[in-house]
């Protein structure tokens, strides 16, 4: 049957078209519409005469005014097209939303500065749209959701048999997209995310049912691995041609004593493709020039707000120099470690799922046998990254420069090396991450970033998060990301004592 409109093929598919229970809906939206907009003028959007009803369904007069914002509110597509030719394909439409769960969806843009999330499907059943936005490097990106209604079992939330047709539907396509399960019609608040990837798979099997774990609850901690990952996956993927190029002509570079790369070299490259060619080349060029002797080495990282530790956490790079440090301290004398500055103003001016992955990463660099020492003096913060050996050579591989691409350079001789030999120092002897375990003092981190009255509850959530793993929240299509890191600091953390 070929529908002469979408609001036809739509009603037709949802069992509505009939007059009488098209009214009956439409009274039931009004009433809905006008709670979720505070407009008491909505709810007398009832009816309208049968006539007009079959002009709307043939797209020869519109809906206007009060009733026109019912509609749109109620199919969510505006109503011009609602009033245009149905798609030739069959509609596979999702069930609409329960109010509370379009409200726990508002409640997840108020809660995150950075979350811009829609419902409303902009083609039908293709879903809607979740734009994560970038603070100082991340560019931004946005993914496909659906939101599906769950049932709450043990273990898990559990989209049911109704949904399984939109659901094979919205998963078939390889893009990437989220599904959301909510317990809004259960009358709770929580929303729980699941790759599409990862439900594709399962939805291969003869399944009458679609569970998504417990411990993936969006909260500060899942929305700050989300936000993270798929920020740093999808400009990397943008820039993959691009950073395969650069890649291959950054030998000469290394070969030297030193180098310096602008920013303005490579304008074609996002924020994030310039920050992993960045880091891409100062990790090659801390394994070619960091000879290590007889004293483990120390580190100094400027990393100071999530965004920053996003790429410790995520590049394959910054994973390569920790496994370097711990593998080349192995028998010397002496603790290998890694300071950083994180003044109180970088505390203020980030929100506390960014505190969230700054803590991670500095929990990450503490599971490689890593000593952190965390000084907060604002003059520290603008040093750049460094390795400093026990011969005091400086090994400067600085990726996280303003300006910079990457700074690299091998510095010899005493006058030359103070400076940063006193950074170090001071980091040592005035942290504020003091402890004389990896757990004290990642508590103490934590407490200095806001996040210490929920301690034990962050051990828990790590624990819980970690046991799971993260397979089926986080997916790297980027060849230069690796999310395992993500899982083995979850579960790092997910063993300390909960009275530490």
């Amino acid at each position: 049957m070929r529908h002469p409109t979408l609001l036809d093929a739509i009603l037709d598919k949802r069992g509505w078209r009939r007059y009488e229970v098209f009214v009956t809906q439409l009274a039931s939206a009004g009433a809905r519409a006008a709670k979720h907009y505070e407009n008491p003028r909505l709810a007398r959007v009832k009816s309208v005469t049968k006539t007009t009803y079959g002009r709307w369904l043939a797209g020869t007069q519109e809906p206007r005014g009060d009733t026109a914002t019912v509609m749109e509110f109620w199919f969510g597509h505006s109503v011009k097209e609602l009033l245009g030719p149905a798609p030739e394909r069959e509609l596979v439409l999702a069930r609409s939303p329960h109010d509370a769960s379009l409200a726990a969806a508002h409640r997840l843009d108020i809660r995150f500065d950075t979350s811009f999330l829609s419902i409303a499907a902009p083609a039908p059943g293709a879903g809607g749209v979740w734009h994560m936005d970038g603070l100082r490097i991340l560019d931004g990106t946005s993914v496909a959701v659906q939101m599906y209604e769950a049932a709450l079992q043990p273990g898990s939330v559990v989209i049911g048999a109704e949904d399984l047709e939109h659901l094979r539907y919205f998963t078939r396509s390889t893009r990437r997209a989220l599904l959301l399960g909510s317990l809004g019609a259960q009358g709770a608040d929580d929303l729980y995310a699941l790759d599409a990837a990862h439900a594709r798979r399962q939805l291969a099997m003869p399944v009458q049912r679609l569970p998504i774990p417990m411990p993936y609850r969006l909260d500060e901690l899942t929305y700050a691995l989300l936000w993270a990952c798929l920020n740093l996956d999808d400009s990397l993927l943008a820039d993959d041609g691009a950073l395969y190029r650069e890649q291959q002509r950054l030998d000469f570079h290394l070969e030297q004593g030193r180098s310096a790369a602008a920013r303005t070299a490579y304008s074609d490259l996002s924020q994030v493709g310039s920050l992993w060619l960045g880091s891409h080349a100062c990790a090659a060029f801390v394994e070619r020039h960091l000879n290590i002797r007889d004293v483990s080495p120390v580190m100094w990282s400027r990393a100071q707000f999530g965004e920053q530790a996003a790429g410790w956490l995520l590049f394959r790079e910054r994973q390569r120099v920790l496994q370097f440090m711990r593998d080349r301290s192995a028998g010397l004398e002496g603790t290998p470690g890694c300071a950083l500055c994180v003044p109180e103003s970088a505390v203020h001016g980030s929100e506390p799922y960014e505190r969230l992955l700054l803590l991670l990463m500095v929990a990450l660099m503490e599971s490689y046998g890593l000593t952190v020492w965390v000084c907060t003096q604002e003059d520290y913060a603008r040093l750049p990254e460094f390795h400093l050996t026990s011969d005091r050579r400086v090994i400067v591989a600085d990726w996280l420069g303003a300006d910079a691409v990457w700074n690299v350079e091998s510095i010899e001789g005493t006058a030359a090396t103070d400076a940063f030999t006193q950074a170090i120092k001071h980091a040592q002897t005035g942290t504020i991450a003091d402890g004389a375990t990896p757990a004290e003092r990642i508590h103490a981190f934590a407490d200095y970033l806001g996040l210490g009255p929920d301690w034990t509850q962050l051990i828990e959530r790590c624990r819980e998060l970690g046991s799971c793993g993260t397979a089926g929240l986080l997916r790297a299509r980027s060849r230069l990301i690796h999310t395992a890191e993500i899982d083995r600091v979850l579960r790092f953390i997910g063993e300390f004592d909960l009275t530490s």
